[in-house]
């Protein structure tokens, strides 16, 4: 195989490929989105080259298929990363992600007064895209952050 064609990451039978990630976002998804609980193998680049981004990172869940649902809450740090969907070593699905309407249970509400830390819920953020930023409503507490302060629920 030429170094033009080589891979930098193993490919996988059967899984979710979440591709185009912008450097340094990988980690975070992983975390953020409890990828990495999984019992599945899980390969990640990082800073790998990209001719569109410069460097991305890439990862790779085998025996595991992200719903369009899943996908799209990837928007909220990657809105430019697709998700391909991987049977027999071919992609037969392609996610081009959209910012959601809502998330539900993956962060918790960044204002410590509120209800969704004392009770029990799920957090629940109304997302919107405002002049180029991203926006999240809490629910319960009706404060709005932008995703680089939300964190992971606990």
């Amino acid at each position: 195989m030429s170094e033009k064609n080589q891979l930098q990451v193993e490919a996988i039978r059967h899984g979710s490929v979440i591709d185009h990630v912008p450097a340094g976002q990988g980690i975070k998804i992983l975390k953020l989105f409890q990828l990495i609980e999984t019992q599945e193998r899980i390969t990640v680049g990082f800073n790998l080259k990209s001719g569109a981004l410069g460097k991305k990172d890439l990862i790779k869940i085998e025996n595991t298929r992200l719903t369009e649902q899943q996908a799209n809450q990837l928007a909220l740090f990657a809105p430019k990363a697709t998700v391909n969907i991987i049977e027999d070593f071919a992609v037969v699905k392609k996610h081009q992600l959209e910012l959601p309407e809502f998330i539900a249970g993956v962060f918790h509400c960044p204002n410590s007064n509120c209800i969704s830390h004392n009770e029990p819920v799920d957090s629940y953020f109304r997302v919107r895209e405002v002049k180029g930023v991203v926006r999240m409503k809490c629910k319960y507490c009706e404060k709005s952050f932008t995703q680089d302060i939300v964190s992971e629920r606990y």
